[in-house]
């Protein structure tokens, strides 16, 4: 079973910066796609960015959300099992609850936040305000 851990949340100040962390542990498979969702109170949650992470490849596939495009871009440190996102430029309207998830049947291209993800993390914070 995969578990993943996400850190990094906080509060923090319009225009300012945040790196969340997604470490991942327990692979079964040799594909997975890792994305970032997000919710905020009130909210449906929302697809931010997803990442491709291979034992066969080294090349990864990402795609990024319209919303945060230009501002949030998502990298992976396959030797220590870890997704990032960074997020720069934030807006009160980043905040939410940020999720990553995982499936190795989910393809990161389009659709790939309307599918159904099996593993999941905990969530970390992140609140935008002066």
């Amino acid at each position: 079973q995969l578990q993943l851990v996400e850190s990094g949340g906080g509060p923090v100040l319009p225009g300012g910066s945040l790196r969340l962390a997604c470490a991942a542990s327990g692979f079964t498979e040799d594909f997975y796609t890792i994305s970032w969702f997000r919710q905020a109170p009130g909210k449906e949650r929302e697809g931010v960015s997803c990442i491709t992470v291979s034992n066969i490849s080294s090349e990864a596939t990402t795609v990024t959300a319209d919303s945060v495009k230009g501002r949030f871009s998502i990298s992976r440190n396959n030797a220590k099992n870890t997704v990032y996102l960074q997020m720069d430029s934030l807006k009160p309207e980043d905040t939410a609850v940020y999720f990553c998830a995982a499936d190795p049947l989910v393809l990161c291209q389009a659709g790939w936040d309307q599918v159904p993800y099996t593993n999941w993390g905990q969530g970390t914070q992140v609140t935008v305000s002066s």
